[in-house]
């Protein structure tokens, strides 16, 4: 396994695994983490004069789950090779009918309604370097990066996009599809869109003190904001695909936009308030 050490890539992208194909110079490395594999090699390059480093969350072929991912082990990865801002791009349903298919919208706020995923660090259990985590309790009170979320926006207000500032996005396990009732409570609740990927990405990210940002790609109506047959797998992808063009020139603006990681004033980067995590972060 490759051992690049930190510096190798400052921004990390956690997406589809055709977005790596348009960096110049693209290497990929095979990284370990006390987590085990993540979803596939990293890819690193160069865009815009940042480097970059792509990580395809369902791994090559689309062969992960949602709930098969291994979160854990791609924060870690993403981290160890000197990423500290992510950018983290998802299909989603939407829950509300002005939220149809090739909506973008930028969530400010996250419910987690899955079951089985590993979702934290601080789990007290020992390490594979003997070393074990403390208890720690991380706010998620605002659970994406503000500057982040700025750049996001004005990115594909740049491009002509003009994305949805703000909204929850309720994550559920997956990877069924939502009831018509369960799509109708959603909403009923006031959330906005619904996916199966972007827990716990913004909870792990906040963990190791990184920037996370979601970019929700709207590929259906859900469930109980239809009235048709329900979405289906043909009709996320046939969405997407029309769409993956506009939402890979956003993100690639986005990577040009965002500060430098030593520039970087948000509250991500303090998010432990100096507690000590236990163990050594990558």
């Amino acid at each position: 396994m490759a051992n690049t050490g930190n510096g190798a890539a400052e921004i990390g992208v956690i997406g589809g695994s055709g977005f790596y194909s348009f960096l110049d110079d693209v290497t990929e490395i095979q990284v370990d983490t006390p987590y085990g594999p993540p979803s596939d090699s990293v890819f690193l390059g160069e865009l815009a004069g940042r480097r970059v480093a792509f990580l395809p969350r369902h791994g090559r072929g689309h062969h992960l789950p949602p709930h098969r991912i291994n979160y854990r082990a791609n924060l870690w990865a993403l981290r160890s090779v000197g990423v500290r801002q992510v950018l983290g791009p998802c299909a989603v349903g939407g829950l509300r009918p002005e939220y149809g298919p090739g909506t973008l919208l930028v969530p400010d706020q996250l419910v987690d309604r899955t079951k089985s995923r590993a979702q934290t660090y601080f789990d007290g259990l020992p390490l594979p370097d003997g070393s074990v985590p403390n208890v720690v309790h991380v706010s998620l009170a605002d659970p994406y990066c503000p500057t982040g979320r700025e750049v996001a926006l004005a990115a594909a207000r740049g491009k002509g996009w003009e994305a949805v500032d703000g909204g929850t996005l309720v994550v559920i396990e997956g990877p069924r599809f939502s009831t018509r009732a369960e799509s109708v409570w959603h909403r009923s609740q006031g959330w906005s869109v619904v996916g199966m990927t972007g827990h716990p990405e913004a909870s792990l990210a906040r963990e190791l003190e990184l920037c996370y940002t979601s970019l929700n790609l709207v590929t259906d109506l859900d469930a109980g904001a239809e009235t048709g047959e329900g979405v289906s797998h043909e009709d996320v992808l046939r969405v997407f695909a029309a769409n993956v063009d506009r939402l890979r020139d956003v993100l690639f603006d986005a990577v040009a936009a965002l500060p430098s990681n030593e520039a970087r004033d948000c509250p991500c980067g303090g998010a432990l308030g100096g507690m000590d995590p236990g163990f050594v972060m990558p």
